[in-house]
């Protein structure tokens, strides 16, 4: 059984910045891409980013390109998500998730894994 586990979100302020964690318990993760996904209050949940687990490859959504960075570490089988210049509208749970599906895939939300989310609030 594979668990992923989140960690990292809080309170911070407008303009302040998180990186959240997501690790695996499960070492031999090499065929299982990764993505961050996020639910605000009373909406649907949105794609943040993806990445290989086995290249540097990434993919953004559109509207989020340039706050956010996802990253990855194999050793600690950890992915990362770096925000900066948090808005308030960036305020919601944040999810990760993976599986042996392209990032593309992975971006129409095919995973099959995902954690149960840590929740980040941004104060204005």
């Amino acid at each position: 059984q594979v668990q992923l586990v989140e960690s990292g979100g809080g309170l911070v302020q407008a303009g302040g910045s998180l990186r959240l964690s997501c690790a695996a318990s499960r070492r031999t993760f090499s065929n299982y891409n990764m993505g961050w996904f996020r639910q605000a209050p009373g909406k649907e949940r949105e794609f943040v980013a993806a990445i290989s687990w086995r290249t540097d490859a990434t993919y953004y959504a559109d509207s989020l390109k340039g706050r956010f960075t996802i990253s990855r570490d194999n050793a600690k089988n950890t992915v990362y998500l770096q925000i900066i210049s948090l808005k308030p509208e960036d305020t919601g749970v944040y999810t990760c998730a993976a599986g042996p599906y392209t990032l593309g895939s992975i971006r129409s939300g095919h995973a099959d894994y995902w954690g149960q989310g840590t929740r980040v609030t941004v104060s204005s």
